[in-house]
C-alpha cells in the first residue's frame, strides 16, 4: 500500500464530534504512512431516530450503518467512539487498531462544581451510569435526560434551561471546548464507560493487508486497558445503556482495574478493584465482574432493565 494509490475510505458518522475524531485518525494514519485518507460520511440509526438512547438498548445505534458499509465495500475503515461498540465482536469485522487514548473522565459544563450548585439545579445526561454516580455525590440535584451533540447540550447550560451537563472530557477536548468544563470528575467519584476516551478502527476481518497496515495506529497499553474494561461489562451482560462503570489503567507492571454498578437511585453499589497481568486483560475483566456479580451486581442491573 504506497503513497500513490488511491485513497483509503474513511466512513464516519456526520457528526461534528465523529468527523472530528475521524480527521484525527486519518491525518494521523497519513503522518505514519503517507496513504492519502477520504471521509465518507454515514447517516445511522442513532443520529435520526428520537427516541431515548438508552430505550433503544444504548450499544450498537451508531454502528450498525457504518458496519454494513464495510461488508459492502462501500468504506475501507471506520472509526467509533469505543464505548458505543457492542461487547459482542460482529465476526464480520475486527478491531485493526485502538490508538492511544485521550483523557477518560466524565465532565461537567457549567458555571460552578457540582458542589456549589443549588439544591434542585438541573443537570442534564444522557446516561444511566451517570446519572446514578451523580445522585451519590449530590442526590438533592433534578437529572435531566438529554439527547443531541454537544453543541446543543451545552446550549441548554448557556440558555440557562439546565444548570449543568455531563459530557465525556475526551469529546469536549477534541473539539476544542475545554474552556467550558468547570469541573472534570476522577475516575474515583465517577467511574467512566468502559473505554470512554478511546477510539476503535475497524476494518473487515477479510482485509488481512489492511488489518497490518491500520495497526501502525494501535496503542498495546490503551488496548489491554479497554479490554479488560469492555470484559466486565461482557460478563455482567450489560450493554452500555447499564450503571456500569469501568476505568483501568497499568502501572508498567500490572493492570489495575476498578469496576462499579451503581443503582439508578445512587443509594447501592457493587465496587471493586483488582490488579493483574497486561497480557490477560479479559481474564481480569471477566474475574472482577464474577466477584461483583457474587456480591450481586447483577440484581442493581436488572433493577434498571425494569
Amino acid at each position: 500500500m504506497s503513497s500513490v494509490s488511491s485513497p483509503l475510505r474513511l466512513g464516519t458518522r456526520r457528526s461534528l464530534m465523529a468527523t472530528t475524531q475521524s480527521g484525527l485518525v486519518a491525518h494521523r494514519l497519513t503522518e505514519l504512512t503517507g496513504r492519502a485518507v477520504e471521509l465518507v460520511g454515514v447517516t445511522t440509526f442513532g443520529d435520526v431516530t428520537k427516541a431515548n438512547l438508552t430505550q433503544l438498548g444504548g450499544t450498537g445505534v451508531f454502528v450498525s450503518a457504518l458496519r454494513d458499509k464495510l461488508i459492502e465495500g462501500a468504506i475501507d475503515f471506520a472509526v467509533h467512539s469505543l464505548k458505543d461498540l457492542p461487547t459482542v465482536q460482529d465476526p464480520r469485522v475486527v478491531i485493526a487498531a485502538i490508538p492511544a487514548r485521550d483523557d477518560p473522565r466524565d465532565a461537567l459544563v457549567s458555571t460552578a462544581k457540582l458542589v456549589d450548585l443549588p439544591a434542585g439545579a438541573k443537570v442534564g445526561t444522557g446516561s444511566p451510569r451517570r446519572i446514578a454516580q451523580l445522585r451519590m455525590l449530590r442526590p438533592d440535584l433534578d437529572y435531566v435526560p438529554i439527547r443531541g451533540n454537544a453543541d446543543t447540550r451545552i446550549g441548554k447550560v448557556t440558555s440557562g434551561e439546565l444548570q449543568g451537563v455531563v459530557l465525556a472530557a475526551a469529546g469536549l477536548g477534541r473539539l476544542g471546548r475545554e474552556a467550558e468544563i468547570s469541573q472534570t470528575f476522577e475516575v474515583e467519584e465517577m467511574l467512566p464507560a468502559p473505554g470512554q476516551g478511546a477510539l476503535a478502527v475497524e476494518c473487515r476481518a477479510d482485509r488481512d493487508d489492511l488489518i497490518a497496515f491500520l495497526s501502525v495506529l494501535d496503542d498495546a497499553r490503551t488496548r489491554a486497558a479497554v479490554t479488560a474494561e469492555r470484559a466486565v461489562l461482557n460478563a455482567l451482560e450489560a450493554g452500555c445503556a447499564a450503571p456500569v462503570g469501568a476505568y483501568s489503567a497499568d502501572d508498567g507492571q500490572n493492570l489495575i482495574l476498578t469496576a462499579a454498578v451503581v443503582a439508578v437511585d445512587g443509594r447501592r453499589a457493587v465496587r471493586k478493584s483488582t490488579a493483574g497481568s497486561l497480557s490477560a486483560p479479559m481474564d481480569l475483566g471477566r474475574d472482577l465482574a464474577a466477584e461483583m456479580i457474587a456480591e450481586g451486581a447483577g440484581t442493581l442491573i436488572g433493577e434498571q432493565a425494569h
